[in-house]
C-alpha cells in the first residue's frame, strides 16, 4: 500500500471511533487536504474505508469497519479472477509449450491455488471471529 494511504488507514484504525473527517485526518497527520483526498480515494477503491455523511452536515467522515480485511480480501479475489482470465488468454495465445506460455501457466496455477485457499480461510475466519468476538 502506498505511504499516504497507509498513514491515513493507520490513523483511522487507531482512532477510538474508527472514523475521522478530512480535517481531523489532515490535522492529526499534518498533511494537506489534497493528500487526504488522494489517500481516501485509494482506500475506498480497495474497500478499506467507507465514506459517510455526518447527520445534518455536508462534511464526510471516513470509516474503517471491523470487516475491512474481509472486504479488502474479497475485492482482491475479484481482481485475481480477472488476472486468471488474462493469464489463460496469454497461455492460449503464446502456447503452453513455449517458455513464456509455461511461465504464464505457472503463474495461473499459483493464483488458482491461492484463490482456493482464500475461500477456505475466509470460512475459518468467520467461525473464529464469531467464537472470539461474538
Amino acid at each position: 500500500m502506498p505511504r499516504m494511504p497507509s498513514r491515513v488507514f493507520g490513523a483511522l484504525l487507531a482512532s477510538d471511533t474508527g472514523a475521522l473527517t478530512s480535517a481531523e485526518l489532515g490535522d492529526q497527520l499534518r498533511i494537506s487536504p489534497a493528500a487526504v483526498s488522494g489517500a481516501v480515494r485509494y482506500l475506498a477503491q480497495v474497500h478499506m474505508v467507507s465514506r459517510e455523511r455526518e447527520p445534518g452536515s455536508r462534511r464526510e467522515r471516513y470509516r474503517v469497519h471491523s470487516d475491512q480485511w474481509y472486504e479488502a480480501l474479497t475485492n482482491r479475489e475479484a481482481i485475481i479472477k480477472r488476472w486468471e482470465d488474462a493469464l489463460r488468454d496469454g497461455v492460449a495465445s503464446l502456447g503452453a509449450d513455449t517458455p513464456a506460455g509455461r511461465r504464464l501457466a505457472e503463474t495461473l496455477a499459483f493464483f488458482e491455488f491461492i484463490e482456493r485457499d482464500v475461500a477456505e480461510m475466509m470460512e475459518r475466519w468467520r467461525a473464529y471471529r464469531e467464537e472470539r468476538f461474538g
